[in-house]
């Protein structure tokens, strides 16, 4: 049987129990101890799951962690992953990997001096639906891709979310919360990018929370709510990609790309599955039959798998192979996001500094080696 990697949890807010519930479906990591800067947090999900809660300076300190979950807050990932690496942990985030290009390329040499890995969500990409997607674009199906349009937009956190203001503050927006997803899926389905641009906007200066426990909260608005950017590939194609909290309702499709020889369009990929649609002329487009795939749609026809790049890195460790959700494909998406803020506040392109190779695909027979 294959070693398991002990996990650290640093961070126990919401998705943590995501982790933690879904962990065990997977060969490699092995949940063995949880921290929060709040105690108690730490205290009632260590009781939930029967793992023991530590301090987190105490995680980082325990020798018998091979691998730190940075589930802290964004503003505090590139902290608590320099001190998990100096500390000679590998270190999986979850998304956005990191707020700032520096940082990021500062954390790259770190883990590179002293032979780490370092990976980062979303692993939703892993997904089935998106790696059948992958598999018709490299055979082929519609062509060459040349241009695309993908689209994130919705009114905002205030009215659902228990804690929402830092979605409105530096480091948030719809762009660095979501854009993750959409601009992963980009690159692992076309390969890097070259250059960007965008344009950005605030619908409105301050929000109102409207949820509990703080409603009646005004918010005041410190990072752009709509933002359009447009991302040139290196293959040379085009696509524009729409983020933004401040549409009330809306009907595009989350991820339609054009090739030469027909459209291809890719569900939502905040979630691992969903149908996939090929048109190949004017007619209408018409869903494909996929893969059968571990992850796939359950037998309820629900998805959720992550944990599977944790477990890609955790067993890329073990076995000395690269895992998927890596360092160099974080970075790159990093770059390719904070290169479209940094496009819509000067008005000018933006080349990327980063690139990153398309990692394997994670086709059924690999995806079977993950499962336990």
């Amino acid at each position: 049987m294959t070693k398991a990697l002990n996990v650290g949890v640093m961070g126990c807010g919401n998705i943590s129990a995501a982790y933690l519930n879904l962990s065990p479906r997977f060969r490699g990591i092995k949940i063995a101890a949880v921290a929060d800067v709040v105690a108690a947090a730490a205290e009632a999900r260590g009781k939930e799951y029967d793992v023991p809660a530590l301090t987190p300076e105490a995680l980082i300190a325990d020798p018998d962690i091979d691998i730190i979950l940075n589930l802290t807050i964004p503003a505090a990932h590139y902290e608590v992953a320099r001190r998990a690496l100096e500390a000679g942990k590998h270190v999986y985030a979850e998304k956005p990997y990191v707020l700032d290009l520096g940082e990021g390329k500062q954390l790259a040499a770190l883990a590179a001096e002293k032979g780490l890995r370092i990976g980062s969500a979303p692993d939703t990409i892993l997904g089935s639906s998106h790696q059948y997607a992958r598999h018709l674009i490299d055979q082929g199906e519609v062509g060459r891709i040349t241009s695309g349009l993908c689209t994130m937009m919705g009114s905002g956190h205030e009215s659902w979310h228990p804690n929402p203001e830092f979605y409105y503050k530096k480091g948030g927006g719809p762009l660095l919360d979501m854009g993750p997803y959409y601009v992963s899926n980009l690159v692992q389905l076309l390969g890097p990018v070259k250059r960007v641009t965008g344009f950005t906007s605030s619908a409105t200066p301050t929000r109102t929370i409207t949820s509990e426990p703080k409603k009646g909260t005004v918010i005041t608005v410190e990072t752009p709510t709509n933002i359009h950017g447009v991302l040139e590939f290196a293959s040379g194609a085009v696509v524009t990609l729409i983020t933004s909290f401040d549409v009330k309702q809306q009907e595009n499709a989350h991820m339609a790309l054009y090739g030469t020889g027909g459209t291809i369009y890719v569900p939502d990929p905040n979630g691992f599955a969903g149908p996939v649609r090929v048109a190949k002329s004017r007619g209408q487009a018409a869903p494909v039959e996929q893969w059968e795939h571990p992850l796939g749609p359950d037998e309820k026809g629900g998805a959720n798998y992550r944990s599977a790049g944790l477990a890609d890195m955790a067993l890329g460790i073990l076995e000395g192979r690269p895992h998927r959700c890596n360092g160099e494909f974080a970075l790159h998406v990093i770059d390719i996001m904070t290169g479209i803020l940094r496009a819509g506040e000067e008005g000018r392109a933006v080349e990327m500094s980063t690139t990153c190779e398309r990692f394997a695909p994670l086709t059924p027979e690999a995806a079977q080696t993950l499962v336990a």
